[in-house]
């Protein structure tokens, strides 16, 4: 029955608590310990059952019990204290950015993501990417940097987990109720909802505009179901990463080209773009059209603006995790755009494929998105170095080491991940700053003067807190099965608070291998049940509705905790989220993380188990491939890959074996008389001191900034200027250079006599040139050399740049260069020219390259 009219009820707060609504809906009560104390003492148990929720428990607590908090002073300076703090962090100029000097005071980032992790209450993540998004924003925030998030607001978000009788997963999908969430609708002058339209086949879909404040910054979310649209399309955001591949590109479009067209409606006027993964290429070709439509430029104009200006984080290192869509379904859903862009169909899909690609290949949005930014970098150096082997054929030509795809290591937010004990005990030693500026080694070499005892006792209060945790979710999960009184006090029971705790928890996608530690269950028993040095295991993670792989693992692990022999030592947590991963990360003294070498980007739930004083033991992949040393935890294996995957798992997962057994173990438990683990606290610090200043998100986005936003700010302001001349007269220069580029030859490359073939010599090289009218300010002509290998092949060549001495008759320029000899072996060189302009964000930005 369909109502005849809706309202919002509203709870209502006495005078002196009208403060709390104010800090419920901003979200730097996440990070805020004492915010979050606050809001536990109003009902313990109506925090926790809210999924803490503050929104939803302000509408659900008692008028009795508000009109008792507002009367009581204590509770009352609490809330005044934690507003005062947001007001600081919100409003204060004691921030990174506003300290900087000469800094665009009109910049304005626009950060596109599918996905934000950054609380338990707002559902609308699945994993790594999201929460890696959600740290993102925080740091932003903290820093003071100016930034906007973009993405859509799921109505039944990614899926609650629960497992059946059998250990097989299961998925629920429990609708979010907006109105009790921590977000705000936005809405016209009128009052109406603020809505925008993209078109969509033969209609138009509208969605609404929603914003979640994240301390200064807020994030834009995009919500389709609303009466406006046919029923089909207001599914268009009901789940995280559900449907087919149709929905997806459904997705895509409004999450692109309606995140564009948001910003507009709200006044937000970026000046940098940040594309996290490929969902949101398209927001690159909308503002293109807008360009085109608004200012009169032509595609090749436009582009050369929006691309100064935008930046592509891949967070994927293998093609199968990548969004394809053929060239039907994006003529179905974009053809109208061709024409407002004045591309053919061919045109137009060839900004999203390999060059020279037929016709039918698929459109790929990270070939898209890479087209269409001109900085772009994967999220760990060995992520760099494969991402940039995975799409060198967008460049074809250019060496390896050369593709402009840079790398920047990811980081966690510590004021989300580290425990309120940890931190009081970093507080202490490390004093105030270690929080305001993470990133300060000096700052962290402190962790020295921290006791053993001290922080012993800390991390052993919180493994407590964990099994306590894991006692309770089980135990719960247990009785909605239907479990036996019996049943259920076994898993009251289950765990060691005192046995050295191993936690593995992520995604469950097969490549992650979340049973590789149980392929010899003999050898595993043993460790785990060893009376005198006992061991135990923690999983949790979902694996994808459709992935059955993904299913049977957990399946076998449920099933293998069920064995006598592994019972009460080997859990699987169910319905992993934020609140399980933060318990887990600070609770367990030993982080797994089995990964397929080259198959993991990055990670970051090790780096927040560091940071809380535990342990890593990981394949070296991703952020640990560059994190690892001896003396601050354990490398499964040395880095090899072979062909066959089987054996590949039987050696790491002896290896795993044979690093607890013969190296963990023993130390975990080497005590004195005092019972204290001296050399693995001694460790623990270790780890802490090297990691922490690292892999943090305030260095993440300060690089961020550095190296990308703001010269990509610069490069768009400049593309600009004068009626946007240097964007029309770098088109024309990419045109004229692309156009002549198939005559360009190297006539000739002659070397001049070698004055000395010994380290210390050189050769002075001659190179004649004929660049058919194009200029020698136009081109970098250059030696590349190096050793070879034992194909004859330039391996790890180094770049000269050569200089033009003459212009010959008919257009033909002499360029001379002089290549030293600085080691011994077999070296060889040869030469190339470029394309080049001080417009180029990278030197091949105009993917073209012409070899000797």
């Amino acid at each position: 029955m369909k109502p005849i009219q809706t309202f919002t009820i509203e709870p209502t707060l006495p005078e002196s608590l009208k403060r709390l609504k104010e800090i419920a809906y901003n979200l730097f009560w996440t990070w805020h310990p004492e915010t979050i104390s606050l809001f536990h003492r109003i009902d313990p148990d109506l925090w926790e059952g809210t999924g803490h929720n503050p929104a939803l428990m302000l509408g659900l607590v008692g008028q009795e019990r508000l009109e008792k908090l507002a009367v009581d002073d204590g509770f009352v300076a609490q809330l005044n204290r934690c507003w005062e703090d947001l007001h600081e962090h919100v409003y204060g100029d004691s921030n990174w950015y506003r300290r900087l000097a000469g800094v665009n005071p009109n910049l304005c980032i626009a950060y596109f993501s599918a996905e934000f992790g950054v609380s338990d209450c707002m559902p609308i993540y699945s994993g790594g990417l999201g929460v890696l998004a959600g740290d993102h924003i925080k740091a932003s925030s903290e820093l003071g940097l100016p930034l906007v998030g973009v993405g859509l607001l799921y109505q039944k978000g990614y899926f609650r987990q629960y497992l059946n009788i059998d250990g097989w997963q299961q998925e629920s999908y429990p609708v979010n109720d907006f109105y009790n969430m921590p977000i705000t609708m936005m809405c016209a002058e009128d009052g109406s909802p603020r809505t925008v339209s993209v078109e969509f086949p033969g209609r138009l879909v509208h969605a609404r505009i929603w914003r979640m404040q994240v301390g200064r910054n807020p994030v834009y979310l995009l919500d389709t179901n609303i009466d406006r649209n046919a029923l089909l399309d207001r599914g268009i955001t009901a789940e995280l990463y559900g449907g087919d591949i149709e929905m997806r590109i459904k997705q895509e479009i409004i999450l692109g080209i309606g995140g564009v067209r948001a910003l507009k409606a709200l006044g937000v006027v970026p000046s940098v773009y940040h594309m996290n993964e490929g969902h949101s290429a398209l927001m690159g070709l909308e503002r293109v059209r807008m360009l085109m439509e608004e200012q009169g430029l032509r595609f090749a104009e436009a582009r050369r603006i929006v691309s100064a200006g935008t930046v592509f984080t891949t967070h994927t290192p293998v093609p199968a995790g990548i969004d394809r869509f053929s060239p039907d379904m994006v003529k179905k859903y974009l053809k109208h755009y061709y024409d407002r862009l004045g591309l053919s169909d061919k045109e137009f899909l060839a900004i999203g494929q390999s060059p020279g690609a037929r016709g039918n290949e698929p459109l790929n949005m990270a070939i898209l998105a890479i087209n269409l930014a001109a900085y772009r970098n994967g999220v760990s150096k060995l992520h760099g170095e494969v991402a940039r082997k995975m799409w060198n054929y967008v460049w074809p030509g250019v060496p390896e080491k050369e593709i402009p795809i840079d790398s920047l290591t990811n980081g966690i937010h510590y004021h989300s991940w580290i425990s309120h004990d940890m931190t009081d005990l970093y507080d202490r030693y490390l004093g105030p700053q270690w929080l305001k500026d993470p990133s300060d080694i000096d700052i962290w070499r402190r962790v020295e003067q921290i006791p053993a005892e001290e922080l012993w006792r800390t991390h052993g209060r919180r493994r407590e807190r964990l099994v306590a945790f894991i006692r309770n979710r089980l135990s719960r999960c247990m009785a909605r099965r239907g479990g036996t009184p019996a049943e259920i006090e076994i898993a009251e029971e289950a765990l060691n608070p005192r046995a050295l705790t191993i936690g593995f928890a992520r995604r469950f996608a097969t490549y992650k291998r979340a049973a590789l530690i149980l392929r010899d269950p003999a050898r595993l028993a043993r460790i785990l049940n060893n009376s005198e040095k006992p061991v135990q295991i923690i999983f949790a993670g979902k694996a994808h509705p459709r992935d059955a792989g993904g299913k049977e693992l957990i399946r076998r692990i449920v099933h293998m905790g069920r064995r006598p022999e592994f019972r009460d030592k080997l859990v699987f947590v169910e319905d992993y989220d934020i609140n399980v991963a933060r318990y887990m990360v600070q609770g367990v003294d030993l982080w797994l993380n089995t990964p397929r070498r080259l198959e993991e980007a990055s990670g970051t739930s090790g780096m927040k188990a560091a940071a809380n004083g535990g342990l890593n033991i990981s394949i070296l992949d991703g952020w640990w491939n560059e994190a690892y040393a001896q003396e601050v935890g354990w490398a499964i294996g040395h880095g090899e890959v072979y062909d066959d995957i089987e054996y590949q798992d039987r050696v790491e997962s002896e290896s795993i074996y044979d690093l607890l057994e013969k190296e963990i173990v023993p130390l975990f438990y080497d005590r004195g008389r005092s019972g204290l683990p001296r050399k693995w606290v001694s460790k623990m610090k270790h780890a802490m001191r090297a990691l922490c200043p690292v892999f943090n998100s305030n260095r993440m986005v300060h690089e961020y900034a550095q190296r990308f936003y703001f010269p990509a700010a610069h490069r768009h302001d400049g593309m600009i200027e004068n009626d946007n001349r240097c964007a029309v007269v770098n088109a024309q220069w990419v045109e004229n250079v692309t156009d002549r580029w198939d005559k360009v030859k190297i006539l000739s490359v002659k070397p001049e006599a070698i004055q000395d073939a010994t380290v210390g010599g050189k050769i002075d090289i001659v190179a004649d040139i004929d660049l058919d009218g194009l200029t020698a300010e136009d081109v970098d002509v250059e030696i590349f050399h190096g050793k070879l290998d034992e194909n004859g092949n330039i391996c790890d060549g180094e770049v000269i740049q050569m200089h033009r001495s003459e212009k010959l008759e008919n257009g033909v320029h002499r360029f001379t260069g002089v290549f030293p000899f600085t080691a011994s072996g077999r070296h060889g060189y040869t030469v190339r020219v470029l394309p080049a302009s001080e417009q180029q964000a990278t030197r091949y930005e105009v993917p073209l390259v012409r070899w000797a």
